[in-house]
């Protein structure tokens, strides 16, 4: 079913990132990772990713500014990959806020597992 589909997780705690690729790999989902904001773009020019989970609070890009990037990438299929916003700062942005960088979703901090993974099948199957 979803054995293709890659996730890059964009997460500078070592505790969350873990927890997350152990909980996506149970769906057989493959992970990479990114561990600052810098990364992210070079992760999705390296190789196919199907959907980002992008903390907001990520060290030298916050997730904010990555995603706009994203969005403006000259590459069409990065441009259009989903993001999921991971923040324990949720109460400091409108959902209007997240749509205008481009974030497609996202998840309070402390993560639901449950809804991690409903929400990952919602955008990716």
């Amino acid at each position: 079913m979803s054995d293709s589909k890659t996730i890059l997780i964009a997460e500078d705690s070592s505790v969350i990132l873990n927890l997350t690729k152990k909980i996506l790999e149970l769906q057989k989902y493959r992970i990479v990772s990114a561990k600052n904001g810098g990364e992210v773009v070079k992760q999705l020019e390296a190789q196919p990713i199907d959907c980002i989970l992008l903390d907001i609070n990520i060290p030298i890009k916050d997730g904010m500014t990555v995603a706009r990037e994203i969005r403006q990438h000259d590459t069409e299929s990065i441009r259009k990959v989903p993001i999921i916003a991971i923040t324990g700062n949720a109460n400091n942005y409108s959902m209007d806020d997240f749509r205008e960088a481009g974030i497609t979703d996202y998840l309070p901090k402390p993560l639901d597992f449950d809804a991690l993974v409903r929400t990952v099948k919602q955008h990716i199957g």
